[in-house]
């Protein structure tokens, strides 16, 4: 892993320096650019095997320099064409892509759409998307937090499939329509033979607030089990002034206990992060986080009263350069149950101390 990474870093930095000495003038519809993440993090929990907790896909690698996510993407657009390709690698996506096959765990973004209307903004992309779902992403720097909370690592990151989406002259309003290949995947479950919906839906009145309304209903089971999951994502960042940004979050998700059931188990997470602008180079933030899965829908425990955690985080950053920044994090998740270990030894809580390097070109 450690030569996969380091070898990606150097494509990305020699691909950097070809767009600058090659690549066509800043009119080419063809843009190259690139990210790097390098992190180190230590959980006080001590595990053996240098992972964290299941539920951790973002940075979940214990007392050890890695690459949590490191990208080079080519992006295409003219006309009423447009076209993402994206290869990565790093400890998010060992963990996140842990399903698919082959090559496919290396791409972060494969994707070509077509303008359907001469005069409004409509369009039909397909192929591998970051999700719609959720206002935290696989890049770090684009997060108010270092690590990722619960929430955003337990929906999808990235999905494949269709979409049909419109945004409005003004750019007030976004739509789109999604048909996918399930709950974060790219090939689909086999012997599942339905494809999964959503939507996703944002206003943005003014340049201090954004609502966004995403949903995801389908089945991620073979059609022998067929489960049918109904989700909903809803959440707003809000510029309150120059200083104050602040973010809140509410996730609902529901399925089938099973096949053809008419009861359902369900979970649920609310989430709020503050942001407080020191400086025009420095941020600070803290985020409270609570997640509820009592019968394991999506973390299973096989504890009496199931995931229910409790989380808050302090975060600092210091950006460097204009694409550079360097972060600083601490962070304490409580349980209800003894779902975490400390050398070895069940407990309910979970603390851990992050820094990371994010270099984007």
């Amino acid at each position: 892993m450690k030569k996969l990474a380091t070898a990606a870093f150097i494509a990305m930095v020699s691909l950097a320096q070809a767009q600058k000495d090659t690549i066509k003038t800043p009119e080419s519809p063809l843009k190259i650019s690139g990210y790097a993440e390098i992190y180190y993090l230590y959980d006080f929990g001590v595990p053996e095997n240098n992972t964290r907790p299941g539920f951790v896909y973002s940075h979940n690698r214990h007392n050890e320099v890695s690459l949590n996510l490191g990208f080079v993407k080519a992006n295409y657009e003219k006309g009423n064409v447009r076209a993402n390709l994206a290869i990565m690698a790093g400890t998010y996506g060992n963990a996140n892509l842990a399903t698919e096959e082959g090559i496919m765990k290396n791409i972060y973004e494969a994707n070509a759409g077509v303008k359907l209307s001469k005069t409004k903004n409509l369009w039909i992309d397909a192929g591998i998307f970051a999700s719609h779902i959720g206002f935290e992403s696989a890049i770090s720097k684009d997060c108010w937090a270092l690590t990722r909370s619960i929430q955003a690592d337990n929906s999808p990151y990235y999905e494949s499939g269709a979409k049909l989406s419109y945004t409005t002259d003004n750019g007030k309003w976004f739509v789109s329509g999604l048909l996918l290949n399930g709950w974060q995947r790219i090939k689909r479950v086999d012997g599942n033979k339905t494809l999964a919906f959503g939507h996703q839906l944002t206003y943005k009145p003014n340049a201090a607030i954004l609502l966004n309304s995403s949903s995801f209903i389908g089945n991620d089971k073979p059609d022998t089990d067929k489960r049918m999951r109904y989700f909903h994502n809803l959440y707003g960042v809000f510029q309150l002034n120059e200083k104050w940004g602040l973010t809140a979050g509410f996730d609902l998700g529901a399925e089938q206990k099973e096949k053809g059931s008419n009861s359902y188990n369900s979970w649920y997470s609310p989430i709020l992060i503050a942001r407080y602008k020191v400086s025009d180079k420095i941020h600070i933030a803290a985020r409270g986080e609570y997640y509820a899965d009592k019968n394991g829908v999506i973390i299973a425990t096989e504890t009496p009263n199931g995931f229910k955690t409790f989380g808050y985080s302090v975060n600092f950053d210091y950006n460097i350069y204009d694409n550079v920044v360097w972060r600083i994090e601490a962070r304490n998740l409580n349980s209800k149950d003894e779902i975490f270990t400390e050398n070895g030894n069940p407990t309910k809580q979970n603390f851990s101390a992050a820094t990371s390097l994010a270099i984007s070109f």
